[in-house]
């Protein structure tokens, strides 16, 4: 038996979806300009909100392996 069978038949005592796809959080869309904003340059400041990613390049594109090749 699989895990998705198992958790469809069983269910589990650690979710309350049992292997169904949990609704999308509001807010929590690609879609949301907040999300994007905040994510990459913490406007608005959140209060409360873990900071922003610090690995983030602010929405600048990384140069591209094969023109920066060792020689």
């Amino acid at each position: 038996m699989g895990l998705l069978d198992k958790l469809t038949k069983q269910g589990s005592n650690l979710t309350s979806f049992d292997g169904l796809t949990p609704p999308t959080m509001p807010g929590s869309s690609g879609q949301s300009k907040l999300h994007y904003e905040y994510s990459i340059n913490n406007n608005p400041h959140l209060t409360g909100k873990p900071q922003p990613s610090q690995l983030d390049l602010d929405g600048v594109t990384p140069p591209k392996y094969w023109d920066n090749r060792p020689k």
